[in-house]
């Protein structure tokens, strides 16, 4: 059986949203920063709990708050990765308001909350800083070393089909 979900990457701007799904579609990483205007849309094949499916991921180009965000972007999505940048405090101190936002909105999808760029920081650091942050569960990742990356679009498709 083979189906296609739709997976949306929301978050403030130059979190690294674009760069997780490099590497997560093309097993890439670029310094590069380049802006995301509107939205970007990948896809990628994979397999969970034996079941084909297809993701089609929209790349929504960064906000400070997601209310700001055509919701014609974010509408129909079957799962969200609400990516942050670990070392950007500015990038996590809504999160709580952002993910209740994102829940109102698609209220039957899960939400993945991502701490990206853990690679700028120690491990120690790393666990600080996210032992200050309320929330049941972050996955720590990695754009530019790919830690997590793989396993955090497998987790939310495993979540949206089960």
């Amino acid at each position: 059986m083979s189906i296609s979900k739709k997976v949306i990457l929301v978050g403030h701007f130059g979190v690294g949203k674009t760069s997780l799904i490099r590497q997560f579609v093309h097993q890439k990483f670029s310094d590069e920063y380049l802006t995301t205007i509107g939205v970007k849309i990948d896809k990628k094949e994979l397999q969970v709990d034996g079941m084909d499916v297809t993701l089609i991921i929209w790349d929504i180009a960064g906000e400070t708050e997601q209310n700001k965000v055509p919701a014609s972007y974010q509408l129909g999505a079957h799962g969200v990765l609400y990516v942050f940048d670990i070392t950007r405090p500015s990038t996590y101190q809504n999160l709580h308001e952002q993910v209740n936002h994102m829940q109102g909105l698609l209220p039957n999808a899960p939400i993945q909350i991502l701490a990206n760029k853990t690679d700028l920081l120690t491990p120690e650091e790393c666990e600080s800083i996210l032992g200050g942050i309320d929330f049941q569960e972050v996955h720590q990742t990695s754009a530019k070393t790919g830690l997590n990356v793989e396993e955090a679009f497998r987790l939310l498709t495993k979540a949206i089909v089960s």
